[in-house]
């Protein structure tokens, strides 16, 4: 499979991104009342952790497969886990409005992502497969919480994983779709271990790749070392109303 020739369908990005500036007025009025929020008791000049963040296009490649599961590694027909480093990946989402940041309990949150080999399952000749795809839904916390695989690359793209967060609020169904990027530093310290480092160097970084140009140092994961693997965890806010 070659995902470079479904590209067209994403190199757009969709939505808005609340600025520096709309985001403190958003939430002046808690701030100035004492309100703490959830992830930050913060001045008001400062942004908490859980501000909005830019959408971005969902790309060809979602398939909403309704696979509840935090392991998304295996395909389950096989049962055979996708080769490469481990990566526990976290949500924290909140909803956000003019009373601060409240943890989001009962929100789907889906994530979808290409092997190391750059391969997405369920599309093109992986048609069938379901490896890399799944959701689950947050907690009291606003918590969501997956064990999946760094991702490898493909053509015309940077590193990324994909993910939709999806709730009803006051009976009307909302959904946030964007994506997920990492350092590019910490991508070729990863790459040089197998399997990623049998594919040879990528052609696309952060800085080259037209999606991430629009909003993608916002969705940068702080991914470290956890064992033999990594963990990082992102803290986003949806604005309901």
């Amino acid at each position: 499979m070659n995902p470079e020739v479904e590209l067209d369908n994403d190199d757009a990005m969709i939505g808005t991104l609340l600025s520096r500036r709309a985001a403190l007025r958003l939430l002046a009025a808690s701030t100035a009342s004492g309100l703490a929020f959830t992830h930050s008791s913060q001045a008001q000049t400062t942004l908490p952790s859980c501000i909005v963040r830019p959408a971005m296009t969902e790309g060809p490649f979602f398939v909403d497969e309704k696979l509840n599961r935090s392991d998304v590694r295996n395909d389950p027909s096989s049962k055979i886990n996708s080769a490469g480093a481990a990566l526990r990946l976290n949500f924290l989402v909140s909803s956000v409005n003019n009373k601060g940041c409240t943890p989001l309990k009962g929100a789907i949150v889906d994530i979808w992502q290409c092997d190391a080999e750059g391969i997405y399952s369920d599309v093109q000749n992986a048609v069938g497969k379901k490896f890399l795809r799944g959701y689950q839904i947050t907690d009291a916390t606003g918590k969501a919480a997956f064990l999946t695989i760094y991702p490898g690359w493909y053509p015309g793209r940077t590193v990324h994983i994909h993910f939709k967060i999806r709730h009803t609020h006051n009976n009307k169904p909302r959904e946030f779709t964007s994506q997920l990027f990492f350092d590019d530093t910490f991508t070729d310290q990863v790459f040089k271990a197998t399997p990623y480092n049998t594919r040879g160097n990528r052609n696309t970084r952060n800085t080259t790749d037209g999606i991430y140009r629009n909003g993608g140092n916002q969705l940068l994961l702080a991914t470290k070392a956890d064992g033999a693997g990594y963990v990082a965890t992102f803290d986003i806010g949806l604005n309901l109303e």
